[in-house]
């Protein structure tokens, strides 16, 4: 079955940049379908910060044929040694909107789920270069409800330059995840993420997007001094 595994670790400048400009392949790593290697980003930070790249934390987001391929990864590789030395949790997968080629195979839905029930987000995007200015505009103030709701127990960004940009939001329930995207609810401005996606629409700031959903299945490690990051 495919599972899917994203991971969160502290790691040198060297580890990084490896992986930012090699990363793992399907014909390199057994197992693995599809991994996309970024630096973290502080949800919401000055774009002229160090927080707003933050070379030293190593995000991936990877798919794989099963779990097994994880262990093996994660054991027998020596970007899988520095990741297992961080937190990662892994996710089997629910739902998809938009569209990034990578991940073309997977269906829209893998049918109805709880509303009530915890829910993990991956989004990705490759932007459009000269549209970057607009999706700082737009997409800031998207960031900062992200990251102050009430709902989210985890919400952090990734980028590698030049296109790539992403996020990961672990939520609570996804109702609560659901009402923050069609701008619902009693939180602060929670209309600014339905307004940026009209914005969107109006004019793509991507030449693809996609958000993921998941459920998640067992969390390792601990990151920046958390665990049981996954509500129960």
């Amino acid at each position: 079955m495919q599972i899917f595994s994203f991971h969160l670790t502290k790691a040198n400048l060297a580890t990084t940049a490896k992986a930012l400009c090699h990363p793992p392949t399907a014909k390199s790593t057994s197992g693995l379908l599809h991994a996309e290697c970024m630096a973290a980003m502080r949800l919401g930070a000055p774009i002229l910060s160090p927080a707003r790249m933050q070379l030293r934390h190593l995000v991936v987001f990877a798919s794989w044929e099963n779990e097994s391929a994880i262990d093996t990864f994660l054991t027998g590789t020596e970007l899988g040694r520095t990741l297992s030395m961080g937190w990662h949790v892994r996710l089997e997968f629910l739902r998809r909107w938009g569209r990034v080629s990578e991940f073309d195979g997977l269906p829209e839905s893998v049918g109805d789920t709880d509303p009530a029930a915890p829910v993990v987000a991956v989004t990705l995007a490759r932007l459009k270069l000269p549209q970057v200015p607009r999706f700082i505009r737009w997409g800031k103030p998207v960031e900062e409800l992200v990251r102050d709701h009430p709902g989210t127990t985890l919400a952090l960004a990734a980028m590698r330059p030049p296109r790539t940009v992403s996020t990961f939001t672990v939520w609570r329930s996804q109702r609560e995840m659901i009402d923050m995207v069609r701008g619902h609810g009693p939180v602060p401005g929670v209309a600014r993420h339905a307004s940026a996606m009209v914005e969107r629409e109006r004019k793509d700031f991507h030449y693809e997007f996609t958000t993921l959903r998941f459920r998640a299945l067992t969390e390792h490690g601990e990151w920046e001094g958390r665990s049981d990051i996954v509500p129960i």
